[in-house]
């Protein structure tokens, strides 16, 4: 497919300044940025189907410029309903060198090494510019109609409205000066985003084309929506899956287990987009999937497509095939968990959580996620919801040897 039609297949297509997306094939200028703001030491999968959007465009020959917001970041993207809160500078510097790493394995994996990721910050030119300099030429390129008339703008001052600093006012100049520098040092004239960012995105058009008579676009692609709530994936709903696997310092993960977990319990009504924006599968592939998945939908088999696709995207083969086998193994009704040796039990301990041996069963399962409460286990385990080792207990005990413990249909720790 050319790259006009995988993007239209794959549903990466919202709003855009590019009346003809054929347009996109025989581009002079094949370079774009994309940004993300460290507010979080992890991105979500929400900023996962704008990365692979990204790398779409970086397989068909496309250079990338991945930005990471070192200066926005300090400000805040603002939220349509309130301010946000500032976070100290060395939070935004530990959050940037996480969310650099994510970004740059996204693409490589998920572009197969068709063009190098080119990272910048743009802290790196905001850090010496003058208050008055950035004033004079972007403050002065800007009327306040236009500013008043942005959609986030309206709902924070209209009637009930929370109200907007002017640091938060001034974002979407920041973010705008961001792709008039990249236009002025790299050559870049396209921006790609997410649908909630393209007001932002075109203030740097504006400057572009007022600043140096030159001419740029954007391209945005949908939001992801939770198919069961409505909400798109994201940390500010309250149902983010993280991309990082282990915690970075503010508890912001979800371990590869869990995630993979996640793609596996998707609805039937919405695993053939996600399918198509989360993995790599070519059209042939998906298609004969999804023929052979409602031919026989019980057997999930394109939950399963998806769930390894994109856990490779991510977390490379390897922990891919980790996952597959200790899901086969977990999930069989044949297993005996008893049988598993100790370094058998220990290696499950990679991807799932742990606890020390001598715990009790009680403080274990609240330790570790399985009940919200102590009284909350207690009923578990009364129920008969709780397993180690495959054996049905009904009272709190002693977890004194290397163990499986599992709560209902797929939730585990391992003791060791």
């Amino acid at each position: 497919m050319k790259l006009s039609e995988e993007l239209i297949y794959r549903g990466f297509k919202a709003e855009t300044t590019i009346e003809n997306p054929e347009d996109l094939d025989n581009r002079a200028s094949k370079k774009f940025y994309f940004g993300a703001d460290p507010s979080a030491d992890s991105l979500t999968i929400g900023n996962l189907a704008a990365l692979m959007m990204c790398a779409c465009f970086a397989r068909h020959g496309y250079q990338p410029y991945l930005l990471v917001g070192g200066a926005t970041g300090q400000i805040g993207d603002p939220k349509e309903n309130s301010e946000r809160e500032l976070k100290p500078l060395e939070e935004v510097e530990h959050n940037k060198q996480c969310i650099k790493e994510q970004v740059e394995r996204v693409i490589n994996n998920a572009s197969s090494d068709h063009s190098d990721v080119v990272l910048v910050d743009n802290y790196d030119w905001f850090k010496d510019m003058k208050y008055l300099d950035f004033l004079r030429e972007v403050g002065k390129a800007f009327s306040m109609t236009q500013l008043l008339d942005r959609q986030f703008v309206q709902n924070r001052i209209g009637e009930g409205g929370a109200g907007i600093s002017y640091a938060e006012f001034s974002y979407t100049l920041i973010q705008g000066y961001d792709f008039l520098h990249l236009y002025r040092e790299y050559g870049v004239d396209l921006q790609l985003c997410g649908a909630d960012q393209y007001g932002n995105c075109t203030s740097g058009i504006h400057l572009i084309r007022r600043l140096e008579g030159g001419e740029a676009d954007v391209w945005s692609t949908p939001l992801i929506i939770d198919p069961v709530t409505g909400r798109k994936f994201g940390k500010s709903e309250g149902n983010a899956i993280w991309l990082a696997a282990s915690d970075n310092g503010d508890g912001n993960y979800t371990s590869i287990f869990d995630f993979y977990q996640f793609w596996l319990n998707q609805p039937d009504e919405a695993v053939e987009s996600l399918i198509k924006t989360y993995t790599l599968l070519e059209k042939e592939e998906i298609e004969a999937i999804l023929k052979e998945h409602f031919e026989a939908p019980e057997k999930r088999i394109a939950q399963k497509a998806l769930a390894r696709g994109v856990t490779e995207v991510l977390h490379g083969r390897e922990n891919a095939d980790a996952i597959e086998n200790l899901i086969g193994l977990l999930f069989d009704k044949n297993t005996n968990f008893a049988e598993f040796s100790e370094d058998e039990l220990k290696e499950f301990g990679e991807y799932l959580p742990t606890a020390k041996k001598g715990s009790g069963l009680v403080d274990l399962l609240v330790d570790n996620g399985l009940a919200e409460s102590k009284k909350k286990a207690r009923e578990f385990i009364s129920q008969g919801a709780i397993t180690i080792n495959g054996e049905k207990v009904k009272e709190d005990v002693v977890v004194d040897q290397v163990a499986i413990v599992k709560k209902g249909k797929n939730k585990f720790v391992i003791v060791k």
